[in-house]
């Protein structure tokens, strides 16, 4: 048997080092310079860096086996320390009462306290969007200071029209009550994700876990071609995926073929694809991530591994500081390399901002925070990412739905990953993909990949620590 797998992010290239495990031959194409997909680590001013705030942390303990497994004893774990820029000032998150209470004042947090019981007593009837689902579980005014704001910069929509499944797949189980609740009772692993206040990071950078993957296939039964994109799937007149086809023509063939391609351009590659189904992907979107890197002239800015910033006058959306996550990644250099975060669509202006100028809306807007204190800019990266967030309007499941079920209709091939499944994953759904992927092509298993990051139960709980793996 032989496999080729188009794109080498955490989907595609934990495929790829599962299915070479097996001695099964495998032929991984990437289109960029180096493998991790948004997972990447790459290399600026003698450090090294990841494409924003790419924490790993997971439940499950088959994907924190395989992550160890990688890894090995390259890692160190990392204290969360995360806060809400809005008005100026910073709330931590998660939740601090006091901090909460002072920054809010004594009036503003009655108004959420009565907007909270209010909705509790009289609840807002639902709509499956995000705005009726976090208004429902926080209140009007909670929802309006902590949520709204940075979410349509995320996904440029508004609330009204972005489908609840956002809110299900990242904050289903958090409410006010845990929030307090994990506030009053610090633990070390909170029992929602979304709170845990320490993860497991690799020493060299995120994207150094995939490229221990890469490696592994190099030197066993396959290869990875970065710098390769890839124009489509090959089938036959069985709808059977026999291939790969690059854009310079060529066709090498497979007995399987595993896409993470954004599922759009997938379909429309396919031969005859009816019409409803062109029509369902044509209702798809996809946001673009601009990464503005600024080196800055100190080593002691501020404490945070990333700061959300919620208020509606700044168009980033994260800031994130390098300088506390792992040490090695500095390599003793006394720089810190701050990445803001800015999201948009392809016919927005501020995808079609030229490098310089995206450079001076980065800086301009850092130094409104406040956070560089006296602290210089000494240089500037730009980095343009197109089509890394699959857009949950309100609706989509019914596109998403018809998509699905028109590839079914194909044999040996598996669609997986955060652009290929149309999925929000983080990278452990996308690592999850990739293993049972394997799994259905070594040992013919029947594992459904549409339902992964759907739901969050686990066969078996357990968590990273500086030791190894601890169970629950």
């Amino acid at each position: 048997m032989k496999v080729g797998i188009i794109g080498a992010g955490p989907a595609g290239i934990s495929c790829g080092y599962q299915l070479a495990k097996q001695g099964i031959a495998v032929d991984v194409f990437e289109s960029d310079a180096s493998v991790g997909g948004m997972a990447k680590s790459i290399e600026l001013w003698g450090q090294k860096v990841d494409l924003g705030p790419h924490r790993f942390f997971s439940k499950d303990h088959r994907i924190n086996s395989f992550w160890l497994e990688v890894v090995g004893n390259d890692y160190v774990m990392v204290d969360r320390l995360t806060r809400i820029y809005y008005q100026k000032k910073f709330f931590y998150y998660p939740l601090r009462p006091a901090n909460a209470l002072i920054n809010l004042g004594f009036v503003e947090a009655a108004r959420c306290l009565e907007s909270y019981v209010k909705e509790k007593l009289f609840p807002t009837a639902q709509d499956n969007t995000f705005e009726k689902w976090v208004v429902h579980r926080f209140g009007q005014r909670l929802f309006e200071i902590f949520f709204k704001a940075y979410t349509e910069k995320l996904w440029g929509i508004s609330c009204s029209e972005l489908d609840s499944d956002f809110a299900a797949q990242r904050i289903k189980k958090l409410s006010l009550y845990e929030a307090v609740k994990n506030a009053a009772f610090t633990r070390r692993q909170s029992s929602h994700q979304t709170l845990i206040d320490q993860f497991a990071y690799c020493v060299d950078g995120t994207g150094a876990v995939y490229q221990k993957m890469a490696d592994f296939v190099h030197h066993g039964s396959g290869e990875v071609f970065t710098d390769t994109p890839i124009k489509k799937v090959v089938v036959d007149d069985m709808k059977t995926a026999v291939g790969i086809e690059s854009f310079t023509g060529q066709t090498a063939f497979y007995d399987h073929v595993v896409s993470t391609m954004p599922i759009t351009q997938l379909v429309r590659c396919l031969p005859s694809a009816p019409s409803e189904v062109v029509e369902a992907c044509n209702s798809l979107r996809y946001r673009n991530t601009i990464l503005v890197y600024l080196r800055v002239d100190s080593d002691t800015l501020f404490k945070d591994n990333w700061l959300y910033i919620h208020s509606p006058d700044l168009l980033m959306g994260r800031v994130t500081n390098f300088r506390n996550w792992a040490p090695e990644i500095c390599n003793g250099l006394a720089d810190t390399i701050l990445t803001l975060e800015y999201w948009c669509f392809d016919e927005e202006k501020l995808w079609q901002m030229t490098d310089e100028e995206l450079l001076t809306l980065g800086m301009s807007e850092i130094e409104t925070t406040g956070l560089l204190h006296q602290s210089k800019v000494i240089d500037g990266y730009v980095l343009k990412i197109s089509k890394s967030y699959p857009v949950y309007h309100k609706g989509y499941k019914r596109a998403l739905n018809k998509i699905e079920n028109y590839l079914d209709t194909f044999s040996n091939l598996s669609v997986i990953g955060r652009g290929g499944a149309f999925k929000y994953n983080n990278q452990d759904h996308s690592m999850l993909m990739g293993m049972l992927a394997a799994e259905n092509i070594a040992e013919e298993t029947n594992h459904n990949l549409w339902d992964i990051n759907t739901g969050d139960d686990y066969q078996e709980h357990s968590f990273i620590t500086e030791s190894g793996l601890q169970r629950k």
